[in-house]
């Protein structure tokens, strides 16, 4: 009953024990509070009650008693951490039962073992009790015991084993009225998904079972570790160590599992490791491999010692002690037949190059490259990374770019598994060193135009296909709903200095909701879309050029494409070059405001200085034509405009040549609808909406209560022009919530992807509506890039703060070249002529950006 009714379990087991009950029953009800405890509660008190329950049961003179009871204290001590204590009552325990309850204390065993990492003991066990269970019909143990067999197969890498022993004990508990085991089974199917690849389905089913967990009051920390495992999978690594370190603090409090927190810190140190913060890895690993070695859990040990040894190398350290250490894991682990072997010998071969050592390099690479034809996806980049390092220690430059296109391959067939346009931006930080380990042979080796098809190979690979449009999902509505009333009624609090904490605690709650929501879209079949393809892209620039910035070891080159070739040039630092935009994004926001003009020479001298590093010896090779500049994601807020040599030209910006190609190929929608939006509380009302719908016949105007986001977003749909005079705001730890201001609250980038097709052309004509976040390998998140692959061709935006009032004329100004005919790109160039010619106006021309190629 305690892993049915919990709660009333509990209560009636305290009842018994207030009635002056017989010792078979004092025992029962001792266990009963003793496994309560154990496995929700506070393990000392556990302990205290299973001792008790183990007396009883002498007095009770039954064997079969005391065997049951002696298994559930072993399973408790082991949990404890007093690891050759546990094993001795559980083989007691099997030494004094009989028949089916021997069977049982052999599953606790069994389950002992797979907590310790002995596995070959714990198959064992679970071979010898399976088809006693069975033969007494006993459906609750016998569901029990195949789980634990399959949690084993899936800790020795047999996925497909553990799939049919999950499915097996889900059909048995669907018989049963065991809510929490039930509970458990959703869990493990949801380990079952991540471990074959599936991590929509993994994080929908940890979801699920996190709601039964919640309802039942029966915390899982076992949960924790593999929803932390699940989120460092898809990209989500500071929010796993937030989630661990949570976790760890909730386990402390109730005097939990020793054996829990041991694992809940490994899972923290490889969450750490992912963030790239090594000293707080380090600190974490050690604690665990502590932990693991007083509890004579060697399975764990090993693969914390991974985790630590990982996370020195990451700290720069780099010694022959460090190749023995990660080799000797490495042994350990394939001993135990861990899936983490192959990671252990890269990670030895990875060490033995930077010390020359390369005899050895090769033998622990050549070992690692075992793994690249099977298992999951993550597991065969291990090894495609191994054989990529080998060929270029080989010298093989066509063995490295074939190593590193396999690898890549595989991450995308498992990036397009995932619907969500976030978990597929950040899951491309698994292939970064790839594509650099390709770059680096192609700037070696292979060319100009090689160096930019490996550019383009690993670039805003986010763009090139939608997201998977979540499915008419009732609760995901009723979220972006109750966000956006939340978000207003934030705001106005704000405006009138009211407290809004209880307010932001909301919005966060509602904010987390919406994101795990589409985080469970399961994406379309395999394939990253068509392959860049250099020729065709020179083709379609005709007198147009095409400026991609390359970065390789901490350096720009400059791609210049046009005139049916491609040639490369140096640049400068990059890290000088990010200094340099931040000083200058500082410049414009003190010159959004009068009186500010003083700026002026300082921000133009910014502006020159961004030249020579990101253009150099190019600027004199650009021609007369226009211009498009395909930036890193380090760059992306750097004001084009700016720069001496493109103040004057036709200038787009997109985040890959690829996604510029798309744009230049995207046909208008037919109907040609124009769409003009103003929402609350802008300085001069949108006052160039009125004007601008002068222009355009039959415009639809959405403003004061028009302006509402259903209604709003109903109109884009399909729309050839759309026009936003709204305020945005950009943010930075989730950008997906970066959003503009409309008359109920905020219009978000997850409401954008909910477009069968955005606008064809959009104007955003507030503030930060450029900014982007830059995650994964060279991936941008933002409101721009969540248009561009939705069907938008062709942006306006800015990447700064700018002037209401300054903005209006400017406004005005582009929709005139609009109506001429002209493009996107050509109007900016001519608005920003157009403008007074001082501080104020030019730099407000200077934020705004065409984006892709309308």
């Amino acid at each position: 009953m305690v892993f049915a009714a919990p709660g009333e379990a509990l209560a009636r087991a305290e009842s018994v024990l207030r009635s002056d009950p017989s010792p078979l029953d004092a025992s029962v009800a001792h266990q009963v509070i003793g496994i309560w405890q154990r496995d929700f509660g506070d393990l000392a008190v556990a302990l205290d009650h299973l001792r008790r329950a183990r007396d009883w049961a002498a007095r009770a003179d039954s064997a079969d008693r005391e065997a049951d009871v002696l298994a559930t204290l072993g399973v408790a001590l082991v949990h404890a951490g007093r690891t050759r204590q546990g094993l001795a009552a559980l083989d007691r325990g099997v030494a004094r039962g009989n028949g089916h309850t021997r069977a049982r204390v052999l599953y606790r065993r069994a389950f002992a073992g797979w907590v310790l990492g002995r596995h070959k003991e714990a198959l064992e066990d679970l071979r010898r009790a399976i088809p006693v269970l069975r033969q007494a019909d006993d459906v609750i143990w016998t569901a029990r015991a195949l789980s634990v067999r399959a949690t084993v197969h899936l800790a020795m890498g047999a996925v497909e084993r553990a799939d049919a022993d999950f499915t097996a004990a889900e059909l048995l508990w669907e018989t049963t009225g065991q809510e929490h085991d039930k509970a458990v089974a959703v869990e493990n199917r949801g380990l079952a998904a991540y471990r074959s690849g599936d991590i929509p389905a993994a994080l929908r089913l940890l979801a699920e079972a996190k709601e039964r967990y919640d309802g039942l009051g029966t915390p899982s920390f076992m949960l924790y570790i593999a929803r932390c495992d699940v989120l460092m999978a898809a990209g989500l690594a500071p929010e796993a160590l937030a989630e661990a370190d949570a976790a760890i603090a909730a386990l402390d409090r109730i005097g939990g599992q020793s054996t829990r927190k041991a694992e809940l810190l490994l899972t923290a140190a490889r969450s750490a490791l992912s963030t790239g913060d090594p000293q707080t890895a380090i600190a974490r690993a050690a604690v665990a491999v502590r932990l693991f070695s007083g509890q004579r859990r060697s399975w764990w040990e090993t693969h914390a010692r991974l985790a630590l040894i990982e996370a020195r190398v990451a700290g720069g350290a780099a010694s022959g002690r460090l190749v023995q250490d990660a080799a000797a894991v490495a042994d350990r682990l394939a001993s135990f037949g861990a899936p983490a072997a192959p990671e252990a010998s890269l990670l030895a071969g990875r060490i033995a190059l930077a010390l020359g050592w390369t005899a050895d390099a090769e033998r622990h690479l050549a070992v690692a490259a075992r793994s690249r034809h099977v298992g999951p996806p993550l597991a065969r980049m291990t090894g495609w990374a191994a054989q990529a390092l080998r060929a270029r220690a080989a010298g093989s430059r066509r063995g490295v770019l074939e190593a590193c296109r396999r690898g890549l391959d595989v991450l995308d067939d498992h990036r397009m598994t995932l619907g969500a346009s976030e978990l597929r931006a950040r899951a491309t930080a698994q292939g970064a060193e790839l594509a650099a380990l390709a770059q680096q042979a192609s700037l070696a080796h292979g060319g100009p135009r090689r160096l930019l098809e490996w550019s383009e190979r690993w670039r805003a690979t986010v763009l090139s296909t939608p997201p998977t449009r979540p499915p008419a999902d009732p609760a995901l509505l009723a979220s972006l709903t109750a966000f956006r009333e939340i978000a207003s009624r934030a705001e106005e609090a704000r405006r009138e200095r009211r407290p809004v904490p209880a307010l932001e605690r909301e919005q966060r709650r509602l904010e987390r909701e919406i994101r795990a929501r589409t985080h469970h879209t399961r994406g379309d079949a395999p394939g990253g879309g068509d392959r860049f393809d250099p020729a065709r892209l020179l083709e379609r620039l005709g007198e147009a050029r095409l400026v991609e910035l390359a970065v390789l070891d901490g350096r720009v080159h400059i791609l210049l494409c046009g005139q049916g070739r491609v040639r490369r040039f140096a640049g400068g630092l990059l890290a000088e070059a990010v200094a340099e935009a931040e000083h200058v994004q500082a410049g414009l926001r003190r010159l959004a405001h009068p009186g500010a003009e003083a700026r002026l020479p300082v921000v133009e001298a910014a502006g020159r200085r961004l030249e020579e590093l990101l253009l150099g010896a190019a600027a004199d090779q650009l021609g007369s034509g226009p211009v498009v500049i395909v930036p890193p994601g380090a760059l992306h807020r750097v004001p084009w405009a700016l720069l001496p040599s493109l103040r004057e030209r036709v200038l787009s910006v997109s985040p890959s040549a690829s996604s510029w190609l798309r744009a230049r190929e995207t046909e208008p929608p037919p109907g040609g609808r124009h769409v003009l939006v103003r929402g609350p509380g802008l300085a001069t009302g949108g006052a160039e909406v009125p004007e601008v719908a002068g222009r355009y016949a039959a415009a639809r105007i959405l403003e004061h209560d028009e302006a509402q986001v259903p209604r709003v977003l109903e109109e884009l749909d399909g729309a050839a022009l759309a026009h936003i005079a709204a305020h945005g705001t950009f943010r930075a730890d989730s950008p997906l919530f970066s959003s503009l201001r409309m008359a109920d609250g905020p219009l978000i980038v997850h409401d954008f992807e909910r477009l069968a097709r955005s606008p064809y052309r959009i104007i955003l004509s507030s503030c930060d509506t450029a900014r982007l976040a830059s995650v994964g390998a060279d991936e941008l998140l933002g409101l721009v890039t969540a248009l561009l692959p939705l069907g938008t061709a062709g942006v306006v935006a800015s990447s700064a703060p700018v002037n209401d009032a300054a903005v209006v004329p400017l406004m005005l100004a582009l929709h005139k070249g609009l109506g001429a005919g002209l493009s996107l790109a050509e109007a900016l160039r001519d608005a920003r002529a157009a403008l007074p010619n001082d501080a104020l106006h030019q730099a407000t021309g200077w934020a705004f950006a065409a984006f892709g190629a309308a």
